[in-house]
């Protein structure tokens, strides 16, 4: 019963800030002075791919499976292919290492699949190989020498021309795709320290020659070196359109993949079913809060109701969480966070149920009160740490092997119960204190309580 005031204080000022992220896509704190923004960030809502449709594509190693793989080169791979497909405009993304040899991506709302599908699939190895004094024709396969000498039968009159590959695209530190003067479009890209002079020796020695750029073994474009290049930076010239330029310059600008990737599965989840999802998830959600919420009032009455008031701002909390963090929500992420409502609830039933025991034993409503929070308490605890424990092990799972369903289910679960632990000790007990506070001594109807 003390600092009733701090407490009605405290919770005002979270539900405040609750119901300010709740309501907003984007929170800011502005400069009173000048209007210049301190501090932004955005609070939209995330949507899994279940309910806002979109790509998941299953991605193993193109490797022998006698072929040792290390925990860095999947996490090194999944790194640079988060940021091809981020650089693609698909900002949501989700990719994790499943097992040793997979990595799963989701792609909420993903607008074109077949252009991540081929971004993905590409290991983005950039050679610049010296073609001589004969170029090749766009999308001829070749053989090089790039990982070294290639041995070859020089009697064998079908055996494969090896070319000299003069620098990979490991040099390259940024590329840009671009319109040249004559509306075409292009790639421009700029050297690091070493590959300027690689380039620059190279352009210097072979004017008037062909320069191959060659992406995975497939020539992409035979410029003629007209004269020496030693500024460090240059254009890649072919039959692009904007989309090929930008994922070709996607796939310079974050290096090659460490090993090989082939996609083994795919599926495209349409927007419509994700948002029927969606709707029957809310529908449902409501359904079985209102019931719950109808049984706490009509069972418990005063306290069941003061519970349910407590439910709503946990609600309000829960969500702003989720917003801020941010969480993407899956259907099994509203499963979880529905689970923990529950485990929000129980508590509050646990305490209501010790607190009828001590007033049917003859205590006055206050001291009932309190013994039901003190004696209570130990089961709250028990079964939430149980609960805790049991979404990390969840967590663990899903992160290690791909599992997005069951990790996203595992956080929500994690932070409602956190959540509901702070309704139900502060919020439900600071409302059932003020009510409390308010009754005179002798005054009391223990009807109000469900007796």
């Amino acid at each position: 019963m003390r600092n009733l005031t701090t407490r009605l204080i405290f919770i005002a000022l979270i539900l405040a800030l609750a119901l300010w992220i709740d309501l907003s896509q984007e929170i800011r704190i502005a400069n009173p002075f000048n209007d210049e923004v301190l501090w932004r960030r955005e609070v939209s809502p995330k949507l899994g791919l279940d309910l806002r449709g979109g790509l998941q594509v299953v991605l193993e190693a193109d490797l022998p499976e006698s072929t040792p793989i290390s925990r860095e080169q999947m996490e090194t791979a999944r790194l640079i292919l988060e940021n091809r497909t981020n650089a693609l405009g698909v900002n949501e993304s989700i990719l994790q290492v499943a097992g040793s040899r997979r990595i799963v991506g989701e792609f909420p709302g993903v607008a074109d699949p077949d252009q991540v599908r081929a971004t993905l699939g590409q290991t983005g190895r950039l050679e610049f190989v010296d073609f001589g004094p004969t170029p090749l024709l766009e999308g001829t396969r070749i053989v090089t020498d790039v990982d070294g000498p290639v041995e070859t039968d020089p009697n064998d009159p079908n055996a494969p021309t090896v070319y000299h590959t003069v620098m990979t695209g490991d040099k390259i530190e940024s590329a840009l795709a671009t319109r040249d003067e004559f509306g075409r479009y292009v790639v421009d890209f700029t050297l690091t320290a070493e590959g300027a002079q690689i380039f620059a020796d190279h352009t210097t020695t072979h004017t008037g020659q062909y320069l191959g750029i060659v992406l995975d073994k497939v020539v992409i474009s035979s410029p003629r070196i007209n004269e020496p290049i030693t500024e460090g930076q240059g254009q890649i010239t072919g039959n692009f359109t904007y989309e090929t330029a930008n994922a070709l310059a996607i796939q310079l600008r974050y290096g090659s993949l460490p090993i090989p990737f082939e996609i083994v599965e795919s599926r495209v989840v349409g927007p419509t079913l994700g948002q029927d999802s969606l709707q029957k998830s809310l529908v449902a959600g409501l359904i079985g809060i209102t019931i719950v919420f109808l049984f706490m009032a009509i069972y418990y009455r005063l306290p069941g109701i003061l519970a349910d008031v407590a439910i709503v701002i946990y609600a309000l909390i829960a969500f702003a969480v989720f917003k801020y963090i941010p969480v993407t929500l899956t259907l099994a992420g509203i499963a979880g966070f529905l689970l923990s409502t529950g485990a929000a609830l129980d508590a509050n039933i646990l305490i209501f149920e010790r607190m009828k025991e001590e007033l049917r034993a003859g205590r006055n409503l206050r001291t009932a009160v309190d013994l039901g929070w003190s004696r209570a308490w130990s089961s709250i605890r028990d079964s939430n740490l149980a609960t805790l424990i049991t979404s990390v092990i969840l967590f663990w799972f899903g992160s290690t092997f791909g599992a997005t369903i069951v990790k996203g289910f595992a956080l929500t679960l994690a932070l409602g119960v956190g959540i509901s632990l702070f309704t139900a000790l502060v919020i439900t007990r600071t409302l059932l204190g003020l009510v409390i506070h308010s009754i005179k001594p002798g005054t009391e109807r223990l009807s109000w309580f469900g007796l």
